[in-house]
């Protein structure tokens, strides 16, 4: 098994418009899981809803709105019906109009890296954000849901397989910010359908899998799902981590490793925190599952560092001191 050691990845979004400046910046050296970016200062075309549901049929994107819709009534399924169920990966192809990141990224030498980060959009936050005519997630549309799952495997398989060419360890990150509406009127959905869909979207093989939520949720539930990896907002919830010792300890233990987003993604937050309060944000929670019996050197020996969320909103100034940041606390908790 593979020693992370608080290796570091980012998630999700950049703030430039310019593909090669976002890769050059990502490839300097300090990130040692590189991951290709989001750009939203290109447009709404970037919006990970629309990278992961390109293909979903009927879909209706609403640049001017920042949205996506179908209308349930009338789509035609056939042909994404027949490239699910033989298997058509290439069906999934993503386009350049949409990843001007990952194309950057698949430009470039990443072979000597630790590993290589991709994503999509996870099948609970999908279905929650794409729309029917009458404005209603389409996760509660059976035959939809269905094909919303279907489609985040496969596109994401479709990644994972192009990836693959340029590292032998990939890691897929499935993005799930709408996990922390569960148990609220706004997502009515029950934990073991939860939980089914999570497992059936992320089955993708020759990967680590791992589930990024950056709110806080029912982190059991997470748990007791497939996935290789969690990615969680340490800084904000680590201590709600540390309150579910057992299954951290659990996951520990069949090999799971923890992605701490310590690093602020804020602006505001950023330009108050310091490396040393960073470190001992983490520090902390680690200290918390240690004496709920939880072996420290597991813990650091499977752990990753990563920024909060996505970037996509803070200065591009800020950006490159984030970077600099992960790359110093990752070699503080390696010290240890």
């Amino acid at each position: 098994m593979m020693d992370f050691n608080f290796e570091t990845t980012l998630i999700g979004s950049l703030p430039f418009a310019n593909a090669k400046k976002a890769l050059d910046m990502i490839l300097d050296g300090r990130i040692s899981c590189p991951s290709w970016p989001q750009l939203p200062a290109l447009g709404y075309s970037e919006s990970m809803y629309v990278q992961t549901g390109e293909h979903l049929p009927g879909l209706e994107i609403d640049d001017a709105g920042k949205k996506v819709n179908v209308n349930t009534g009338c789509y035609d399924p056939t042909d994404i019906y027949t490239a699910i169920i033989t298997e058509d990966v290439d069906y999934f192809v993503h386009s350049k109009e949409h990843h001007t990141g990952l194309y950057e990224l698949m430009s470039r030498d990443v072979n000597k890296s630790f590993a290589v980060k991709g994503q999509v959009t996870g099948p609970i936050s999908e279905g929650l954000q794409v729309q029917d005519a009458e404005g209603r997630a389409v996760i509660y549309d059976e035959s939809y849901c269905e094909i919303i799952r279907k489609t985040v495997n496969m596109t994401a398989r479709w990644q994972v397989r192009e990836l693959s060419k340029k590292n032998d360890n990939v890691i897929m990150f499935f993005d799930e910010p709408s996990l922390s509406l569960l148990g609220t009127p706004f997502a009515s959905i029950s934990t073991g359908d939860a939980v089914t869909w999570i497992n059936e979207a992320i089955d993708v093989p020759g990967c680590k899998k791992a589930i990024h939520c950056c709110g806080n949720t029912d982190w059991p539930m997470v748990f007791s799902t497939n996935i290789d990896v969690l990615s969680f907002d340490a800084y904000e919830y680590g201590h709600a981590i540390a309150m579910f010792a057992s299954e951290v300890q659990s996951f520990l233990e069949r090999g799971g490793i923890l992605s701490w987003g310590a690093v602020p993604s804020t602006d505001e937050k950023f330009e108050s925190e310091t490396v040393k309060g960073v470190v001992k944000v983490i520090d902390e929670s680690i200290d918390k599952l240690e004496k709920k019996g939880i072996d420290k050197d597991l813990i650091y020996n499977q752990s990753m560092i990563t920024p909060q969320c996505g970037l996509g909103g803070m200065s591009e100034s800020n950006v490159d001191k984030v970077l600099t940041m992960l790359s110093e606390v990752s070699k503080e908790m390696r010290k240890r």
